[in-house]
């Protein structure tokens, strides 16, 4: 699989940017003070439990609701004072599929092109590469409703992809998806990523974030609580693990390495329901949030 070459504008230093961000829903604060920087060309995963904020942070980004405070940038342009600038340089793939079903993928397509005022000969070609790049150019007579979920996910990225954008919003793309389709997804947002796209993921899948991203950041409650990479938590909060069973529930038991999780399961007498393992994202994550991500 070949990605089209990407027309990026010259290297930004930062991407998306927010200051002290807050956003409240009848007086019920959803962000509190969210403050965060995405480098250009970085792959960056928004973690959460239900509730915690992510969705309605991609809103802001993507300028369907305003912040009720602080400072949103992305591509260097307000999203409050410029959100037609935004639009223009950000492509957003939601969880809900947007897809017109009644319509043909390359109808879809073609009505995008449309909205973005691309002229019919750019509009053409560019159909064309990013459904050959998604895998859907035997199928661009279609209509969207005859395809499987993972097709029309693969339809919404190209859709997102059509008009050149800088950068790329992804809004837990994968859900409900099967694990086959689900990395073929991945290998897809990858490679974009490796041609230098600036990507945002929020997702549910712990797996997606370590095999993806670069950095994470985990909201809960509508706060940033962690902002760091995978090996920089797990130096922190410990890379082994020693899981004790009681009764219907493990405990975890975090240490600074594999090998002293070792020795300390080799000190105990009784060694009944211990098991010992490399710690992950989503240890760090029930750690942190006293709660699973789903």
């Amino acid at each position: 699989m070949v990605c089209p070459t990407l027309s990026l504008p010259s290297f930004m230093t930062i991407a998306v940017s927010l200051q002290h961000v807050f956003k409240t829903y009848n007086q019920t604060p959803v962000v509190t003070d969210l403050s965060l920087e995405i480098a250009s060309g970085e792959m960056f995963g928004l973690l959460g439990p239900n509730g915690a904020g992510k969705s309605t942070t991609i809103r802001m980004l993507t300028t369907l609701t305003r912040p009720t405070q602080g400072q949103a940038e992305v591509a260097g342009y307000d999203v409050v004072r410029s959100p037609l600038e935004v639009r223009r340089r950000i492509g957003v793939v939601l969880q809900q599929t947007s897809v017109d079903n009644d319509l043909t993928v390359w109808e879809n397509l073609e009505f995008h092109g449309r909205l973005h005022h691309l002229p019919q000969t750019q509009r053409r070609q560019q159909i064309d590469r990013w459904l050959d790049y998604v895998e859907l150019t035997d199928r661009r007579d279609d209509r969207v409703k005859t395809l499987s979920g993972g097709m029309k996910r693969r339809l919404q990225i190209a859709r997102a992809m059509l008009h050149g954008p800088e950068i790329l919003f992804l809004d837990e793309p994968t859900v409900g998806l099967d694990p086959q389709t689900r990395r073929r997804l991945w290998e897809i947002i990858r490679d974009l990523n490796r041609q230098g796209m600036t990507i945002l993921l929020t997702t549910h899948y712990m797996e997606e974030v370590e095999y993806l991203c670069q950095r994470i950041g985990i909201l809960d409650g509508g706060k940033l609580i962690e902002l760091s990479t995978l090996p920089e938590l797990r130096r922190q909060y410990g890379e082994g693990l020693v899981m004790k069973q009681d009764g219907d529930r493990w405990e975890y038991l975090f240490f600074p390495s594999l090998e002293a999780a070792n020795h300390y399961l080799d000190q105990q007498p009784d060694k009944t329901g211990l098991m010992v393992r490399p710690s992950n994202l989503e240890d760090i994550f029930v750690k942190r949030t006293g709660r699973n991500l789903d």
